[in-house]
C-alpha cells in the first residue's frame, strides 16, 4: 500500500487538465467515491494495528493532495472561461445597461395605497392560506354558496377546510376580531380562484379592500370616500355611479362605475358605448358580519368595498391581456419605467 500512496502522489502531480472532459477524468481516477484512493481507504481498514499507524498519514495526504488538486484545476478553468468571454479588442462597447423599473401592479397599488392613507386608513395583512371561518363564513356566506365549491376555490384539505383565500375580505375578519372600533384599514394583498387562465381571467391576481368601522357611518360617508378616491386616481373630472346589487357580507350592496378614461363618458367600444367602467363592489357591512366578529351591530355600522388591481392597471395603462402581468416579458415591462 505505502508503493500505491507513492505512485499515486506522482500521477496527481503530473496530472494535467485542459477541458471540462479532462476534469471530470481526474474526479473519476482520483476524487469521486470510487476513485483510486477510496479503495485504498476501503483496504485501509483491513489492516493489523501497527500498519495503520504507520500509513494513517500518508493515506490521509494523498486525500488532501488529490482535493487540492482538484480545487487548482477548477479555478484554472473558471480562468480559461472568463478569459474566453472577454473581447478582444477592449474598445469596443459594453454590455448594454439594463435599467430596472417598477411593476405596473407595483406602481397602481402604491397609488391605490397612497390615496386612502391620506384618508386616514391603516394597512392590514393577513394570511393567503385561510380557514373557512374568516374566508366564508364569517363573511355571511351560506353553506351552499357557489364560491365554495371546488370550481371556485382551491381547496387545501377538507373536514375542517383550509384554502388559498379567495379575497382579502378574510384580512377584515381578523382585524375586527383582533380589535376594537373604530376600524378604518386597508386591505391589499394576492388571492386565488380556481378559474381558466385567459387574457380575461387568473388562477391568481390581486385586489384592495377596505373598511371603515365607527358609530353612525352610513352610505353617503362611503360615497364621499370612494368619489376621492376615483378624482385623485383618474383624474378630477371623473363621475362615480353606484348601482344595486348583491354581495353576502355587505347589506346594501352596489358595484361602483367611474367615467370611461377613453372616451370621457361620450361611449367606445371600451367602455361598451355606456360611457362608465366598473371598477368595484361595495355596500354597509352586513349586521351579521358585524356580530360574528364580536361587534354589535346597534351601536356600530360601517361600509366596505374592494377592488382588483389588476383591473384598475388595464384602465390606466390599457393593457389588453391580464397573463402579460405575469410573463416577465421585459418587452411588456420596459414600457413602464417612466412611472
Amino acid at each position: 500500500m505505502e508503493e500505491k500512496i507513492k505512485a499515486l502522489l506522482a500521477e496527481i502531480a503530473a496530472f494535467s487538465v485542459e477541458s471540462e472532459a479532462d476534469l471530470e477524468t481526474y474526479r473519476r481516477l482520483y476524487t469521486n467515491r470510487k476513485a483510486q484512493i477510496n479503495t485504498l481507504f476501503a483496504d485501509f481498514r483491513q489492516l493489523p494495528p501497527e500498519d495503520k499507524k504507520r500509513l494513517g498519514q500518508p493515506l490521509n495526504q494523498l486525500k488532501q493532495a488529490a482535493n487540492d488538486r482538484l480545487e487548482a484545476f477548477q479555478a484554472q478553468l473558471r480562468q480559461q472561461n472568463m478569459a474566453a468571454d472577454r473581447p478582444h479588442d477592449l474598445t469596443l462597447p459594453g454590455d448594454p445597461h439594463m435599467p430596472g423599473a417598477r411593476h405596473p401592479l407595483s406602481i397602481v397599488l402604491a397609488r391605490i395605497v397612497g390615496i386612502f392613507e391620506r384618508l386616514g386608513y391603516d394597512i392590514a395583512e393577513g394570511p393567503e392560506i385561510e380557514d373557512d371561518w374568516h374566508n366564508f363564513t364569517a363573511l355571511n356566506f351560506p353553506d351552499n354558496h357557489p364560491a365554495r365549491d371546488m370550481q371556485d376555490t382551491f381547496f387545501i384539505h377538507r373536514n375542517p377546510d383550509h384554502l388559498l383565500r379567495t379575497h382579502t375580505s378574510s384580512v377584515q375578519i381578523r382585524a375586527m376580531e383582533e380589535g376594537k372600533p373604530p376600524f378604518r384599514i386597508l386591505a391589499p394583498g394576492r388571492v386565488y380562484r380556481n378559474e381558466a387562465i385567459s387574457a380575461r381571467a387568473h388562477c391568481f391576481f390581486h385586489q384592495v379592500e377596505g373598511l371603515v368601522i365607527d358609530k353612525d357611518i352610513s352610505f353617503a360617508d362611503m360615497k364621499q370616500h370612494l368619489q376621492f378616491f376615483a378624482t385623485e386616481l383618474f383624474g378630477a373630472n371623473t363621475q362615480i355611479k353606484l348601482r344595486p346589487s348583491y354581495f353576502p357580507f355587505t347589506e346594501i350592496s352596489a358595484e361602483m362605475d367611474v367615467t370611461c378614461r377613453i372616451c370621457e363618458g361620450e361611449g367606445c367600444n371600451v367602455c361598451k358605448y355606456s360611457g362608465w367602467l366598473e371598477i368595484m363592489g361595495c355596500g354597509m357591512v352586513d349586521p351579521n358580519v358585524l356580530r360574528n366578529c364580536g361587534i354589535d351591530p346597534d351601536e356600530y355600522s360601517g361600509f366596505a368595498f374592494g377592488m382588483g388591481v389588476e383591473r384598475i392597471a388595464q384602465i390606466l395603462f390599457r393593457v389588453p391581456d391580464l397573463r402579460l402581468y405575469s410573463q416577465n416579458d421585459l418587452r411588456f415591462l420596459q414600457q413602464f419605467e417612466q412611472f
